[in-house]
């Protein structure tokens, strides 16, 4: 999920750079969309993931 926040911020870039105001605007909220749902899962995952604790 992180990879493609990366890659829709970088197409953000290049569009900006290249003159494409509403795509550039579109991907950077993409980018950042995905940037929150990837960071929100990897804390879930962190939380509630398998620690190898076991019950006795």
């Amino acid at each position: 999920m992180f990879r493609w926040a990366i890659i829709f911020a970088v197409i953000a870039l290049v569009a900006s750079l290249l003159g494409f105001g509403g795509i550039a605007g579109l991907s950077a909220e993409f980018a950042k969309i995905l940037l929150v749902i990837a960071a929100v899962l990897f804390v879930v995952a962190f939380l509630f993931g398998r620690g190898g604790r076991t019950m006795p």
